[in-house]
């Protein structure tokens, strides 16, 4: 193992050369850029044997990831925001074709107005894809989920593309001391890729047929277990690095001091380690304040959210996302978790971060103290100021 000082979209393109791809379709958008760059690097200096492929587009480059991954090879792609919108149609066609691409989105904001700074719009408005949907925390956490993302799309059992998610620059840009693996101890935990799944000219199958509505739903079907299959296998990958690699992680979500607590505020990637450190301050003074981390959108943690939040006063979710006219869309998966198991929690939605803005440690603090009047608002967090 060896200790380097890299950036979120470094340390997750390492991972993914760790993963030996055999084909990397790649057209690069702020602040996803240097992920593809770095590993044309590799490729180009032979540190890495994998058909890298620049498209001209980023439908294109999902296009060729699916027609590379339709005959059995590992793909990996990058996007961010309209780069992701733009590749919208291609992510039904991967999920539905059950092909377990890859992809790292760089969380930005999306137009109008233009802006490249980062929330995460993009991604949580295509939940629907059938994409399994994962969200960083540091750049430690992206290296090892650049690996974990290959065993859980691939499992047998899943079978589904990945979308593992970087807060734009506040992650993809922001350096932090990464631990890089051994690539031998790699090769141990991510075994080579193969799969029944492929077009094979020894034993022809049919592939991106259509279905009618007298079979449609059975697919669909399928596709549904597969991403909730990635919930077992989630832990099975988890344990299994934990046991190589000495760094362990919590599964579908990271629980902070929520067992003996009034007021949890519920949240997804970077802006956690904020919310962690505003929880230590207040716990100094007395006030019993909690952090739910979201690692996985999907599949959703229900079983999870209602298990920590069980015993609580008052929610609050914190999302960089609206969905226009309700709600953040965050909140609305949350509440349905609750409202399944009957449990009767005031819960609020916090909206922050638009377009990159940055979220100040007392608007932590505000939130928590709002949550005591143990009431259910959606909130613009910072609005005007």
């Amino acid at each position: 193992m060896t200790r380097e000082f890299l950036s979120g979209n470094d340390a997750f393109a390492r991972g993914v050369a760790l993963a030996r791809p055999h084909v990397i379709s790649a057209y690069p958008i702020t602040p996803q850029t240097t992920v593809v760059e770095k590993l044309s690097e590799f490729v180009a200096s032979g540190k890495l044997n994998s058909e890298f492929i620049h498209v001209e587009s980023e439908h294109s480059a999902l296009s060729a990831a699916m027609g590379a991954s339709s005959v059995g090879a590992r793909t990996f792609t990058a996007t961010s925001s309209q780069g992701l919108l733009y590749m919208a149609e291609c992510l039904t066609y991967a999920a539905g074709g059950r092909f377990p691409i890859v992809m790292m989105n760089a969380n930005r904001s999306t137009a109008l107005p233009w802006n490249i700074y980062g929330d995460q719009r993009d991604s949580l408005s295509l939940l629907d894809t059938g994409w399994i949907q994962a969200y960083a925390g540091s750049a430690q956490e992206a290296l090892d989920l650049a690996l974990m993302s290959f065993y859980i799309a691939e499992h047998k059992d899943v079978s589904t593309p990945f979308m593992a998610n970087l807060d734009g620059f506040t992650l993809t840009h922001t350096y932090e001391v990464v631990d890089i693996p051994e690539q031998s101890t790699v090769d141990s935990f991510l075994p080579a890729y193969q799969t029944e799944n492929k077009m094979d000219l020894d034993n022809p199958v049919n592939m991106g047929f259509s279905a009618g509505p007298d079979t449609n739903t059975e697919f669909k079907f399928k596709e549904h277990i597969g991403v909730l299959n990635a919930k077992r296998v989630i832990d099975e990958c988890e344990d299994k690095f934990a046991k190589l690699f000495n760094r362990s992680y919590s599964g579908l979500v990271e629980s902070y001091l929520c067992e003996d607590a009034d007021y949890v505020i519920v949240t997804l990637g970077t802006i956690a380690g904020l919310v962690k450190d505003r929880v230590d301050a207040l716990r100094e003074k007395g006030q019993k304040v909690g952090l739910l981390r979201i690692r996985y959108v999907r599949p959703f943690p229900n079983e999870q959210i209602v298990q920590i939040l069980k015993s609580v006063k008052a929610i609050g979710v914190l999302e960089k996302d609206i969905s226009f006219g309700n709600e953040g869309t965050v909140y609305t998966n949350v509440n349905s978790a609750l409202q399944k198991a009957r449990l009767n929690i005031a819960s609020s939605n916090y909206i922050a971060g638009l377009g990159g803005r940055n979220i100040e440690p007392k608007q932590i603090d505000e939130i928590f103290e709002d949550l005591k009047n143990e009431q259910s608002v959606v909130k613009f967090v910072g609005l005007g100021e």
